[in-house]
């Protein structure tokens, strides 16, 4: 029986996925074989590197390793802690910080946790924090409450109060931003975007922030890696606090990052100064606050994401991004559809469809029917984050598999013509989108059209290579 066990044990750990269960094998290899054939144009989404792939799927991921390097609550944890701090440093090194007055915790699961252990460390349950409000361009983790419900967890144990932008350029209007702040006093700012294509007035913001003595907290999560490469401010300068995940334009895991300032925060009149508490504050809440063991496999891959981050190929590839994101927006406006905030300056273009009659959920969905994954999104001057107007671009992932601005055009070609064609299926299924989506499958010629388009962008995206695994 021993030597049965042994070996039944011995196979079944050893044995590859598509020997021991092609179900799943099958479907993993669909979704690459969608990724390959499909133009991704979700701006929050990338392809990380082989190295990052590697770390996930190595023997780091056995280890549980609660507390901090030197202060575990597990034994074995030698090498696990010579990882973190390594994913420390070169977290600093990434943004070229001092160690001296700026600290990291790399623990976090994700942004959306990263992000609610900041509140945590920072204020008190109902504490009042500001940001961005969702259907302007913020996330669901700046606070996010509808006149009859609390949506967001943030809102929900914390009092927050939005601030927007201007509804006809697009832009964040920071000067009803001032007044609403000295109204309502919040102890948190947060300079952070969600669909948002221009870069922010980090100086602005924290010249409000010290005119209510609040925190200014940033989220760079999704502009993270133009940061690194110093393609646009960065927000270092003037932020108490930045968090971050990995994984969208920075190219690493599906992680989270705290940055927090360490040293004097401030001088009294009579000359004592008064230092940065954030290093255990944040750390606490971090864990045991909020988390148990951290994802180790996890941490070595932003250790080996940002040591990426720091070469001149990186930059390069950070440039492309913003080059391709100005192509494809100057081409969508000389198709003629309109461009929140006329522009972009980083990696996503927030494109308008009211003036052109198309709803952002038909948008969304026939463009994933022609193998272009996007997402709808409100854009100023939208009532309910629930219909919005509009869908979100960008150019990320499309520059990792190395598209360039030429390759633009061909990409609004095929955007413009699906969006075309959403048009005409509309004529045909009336307002309803339940219908519009039946049509698209039930009509025969409608749907001849659909598979046509489908197949030219599958064999254009076919021409780019694919980082990662070749088997998966």
């Amino acid at each position: 029986m021993s030597k049965q066990f042994m070996s039944g044990n011995a196979r079944m750990l050893q044995g590859n996925l598509w020997d021991e269960d092609p179900e799943l094998m099958d479907l993993i290899r669909k979704e690459k074989k969608r990724q390959t054939r499909g133009l991704e144009m979700i701006a929050s989404e990338n392809f990380t590197s082989l190295s990052v792939l590697q770390c996930l799927s190595s023997c780091l991921h056995n280890k549980y390793s609660e507390g901090l390097p030197g202060q575990r609550y597990y034994g074995g944890n030698e090498f696990i802690d010579e990882i973190e701090l390594l994913a420390q440093k070169r977290a600093l090194e990434a943004y070229r910080l001092d160690s001296e007055q700026w600290g990291c915790n790399v623990q976090p699961y994700s942004g959306s946790p990263a992000n609610f252990a900041v509140y945590t460390a920072l204020i008190e349950p109902h504490g009042r924090i500001m940001g961005l409000d969702l259907p302007d361009g913020g996330h669901l983790t700046h606070g996010f409450m509808t006149q009859t419900k609390k949506i967001s967890a943030t809102s929900i144990f914390f009092e927050s109060m939005p601030y927007k932008v201007d509804p006809v350029t697009g832009l964040i209007d920071y000067e009803k931003m001032e007044e609403t702040a000295k109204l309502f006093k919040p102890k948190v700012i947060i300079a952070g975007i969600s669909c948002y294509s221009r870069c922010l007035d980090y100086k602005r913001f924290r010249e409000i922030a010290n005119q209510n003595g609040a925190y200014l907290f940033a989220d760079m999560a999704h502009i993270s890696g133009l940061v690194a490469a110093g393609v646009i401010p960065s927000p270092f300068e003037y932020a108490d606090v930045v968090s971050t995940t990995t994984h969208k334009t920075l190219r690493g895991p599906r992680a989270g990052v705290i940055f927090f300032r360490k040293g004097v925060r401030s001088v009294k009149p009579n000359g004592d100064k008064v230092m940065y508490d954030l290093e255990s504050r944040v750390n606490q809440a971090v864990f045991p606050g909020l988390q148990g063991g951290p994802h180790n496999h996890a941490i070595a891959g932003i250790a080996t994401c940002m040591l990426q981050a720091q070469s001149p190929e990186f930059r390069a590839y950070q440039e492309q991004v913003i080059k391709n994101a100005r192509a494809l927006c100057n081409g969508l406006l000389e198709k003629g559809y309109s461009v929140a905030t006329g522009g972009t300056d980083v990696h996503l273009v927030l494109v308008d469809l009211r003036p052109v009659g198309i709803t952002g959920a038909r948008a969304e969905y026939i463009l994933e029917e022609i193998s272009i994954a996007c997402n709808k999104n409100t854009v100023p001057g939208d009532k309910s984050a629930l219909n919005p107007s509009g869908i979100r671009l960008g150019t990320p992932a499309l520059t990792t598999r190395g598209l360039l601005e030429k390759d633009m055009q061909q990409v609004v070609n095929f955007i413009d013509r699906g969006l075309q064609l959403s048009k005409e299926i509309t004529n045909v299924s009336g307002s309803k989108l339940v219908d519009f989506k039946r049509i698209i499958h039930e009509d025969a010629a409608i749907n001849a059209k659909v598979q046509a388009l489908r197949k030219e962008v599958e064999l254009y995206s076919e021409q780019f290579p694919l980082p990662g695994y070749d088997e998966f």
